[in-house]
């Protein structure tokens, strides 16, 4: 995802609507702000099966949980803080977050500690390949819902292509460079990686892109009813 602009919001009233018609723009407004908090909450739910089937995380979420393991505090609060960290590794970035940014931070972590907190640990390989299998693909209908509501990129996804703007290398390869690196300090600080690791790594992107497509807004007849960024030039789909 590239650099965001910020739009003001343009709203037309209709002459003399009837008492029950919700002006366009409004309902437009109201879906995209459902899928974005719908889409980050199950992004923190379907992560918290991957950790409960104990067959590996995703990459930022191995060192979320070596971390975790270190500090005695939750996966969900150490996923806030660090996100909150990288946020600010926008500043000198020259990137600009918008509520989606802001969002993210927020909303995954207390969703993940929220469905830790009633999903016990899979035990037996049916309950833990099922665990897994749904995680990965929940996930990437939440990646789907979010970035098709269209109010800015997580803060590590900000991060990657802000790397990219600055130091003039691919998205790609500082993707692979920074996801590589989580996940080896990760899990030498004690999260699992595993089977879950790689399938995450070589189907997220596939499902993501599928379910972009499934949630896509359409366009607003009224103009633009972009609250806090405008439509990302990429997709880094992960975070």
């Amino acid at each position: 995802m590239s650099r965001q602009s910020r739009q003001s919001e343009q709203l037309d009233q209709p002459e003399q609507p009837e008492p029950s018609e919700q002006p366009e723009p409004f309902r437009r407004l109201a879906r995209r702000l459902t899928q974005l908090y719908g889409g980050l909450a199950l992004y923190g739910a379907s992560s918290a099966l991957l950790v409960r089937s104990g067959l590996g995380l995703e990459p930022w979420n191995v060192l979320h949980q070596g971390l975790a393991e270190h500090t005695g505090l939750s996966m969900g609060v150490v996923l806030t803080i660090v996100g909150a960290a990288v946020l600010l590794l926008w500043i000198p970035l020259r990137q600009r977050p918008g509520l989606g940014t802001v969002s993210n931070v927020l909303v995954i972590g207390a969703a993940m500690d929220a469905t830790l907190g009633v999903v016990p640990d899979a035990h037996g390989w049916t309950l833990r390949i099922a665990a897994m299998v749904a995680g990965i693909v929940l996930n990437g209908a939440a990646t789907g819902l979010y970035i098709a509501a269209r109010f800015g990129p997580g803060p590590r996804d900000g991060l990657m292509t802000g790397l990219n703007r600055r130091t003039g290398l691919s998205v790609r390869l500082v993707r692979t460079v920074v996801e590589i690196t989580v996940v080896v300090t990760g899990f030498a600080l004690g999260g699992t990686v595993g089977v879950g690791t790689l399938l995450y790594a070589v189907s997220i992107g596939p499902l993501a892109q599928v379910f972009l497509r499934v949630f896509a807004v359409p366009p607003s007849p009224h103009g633009s009813t972009v609250v806090a960024a405008g439509r990302p030039r990429r997709a880094i789909l992960r975070r």
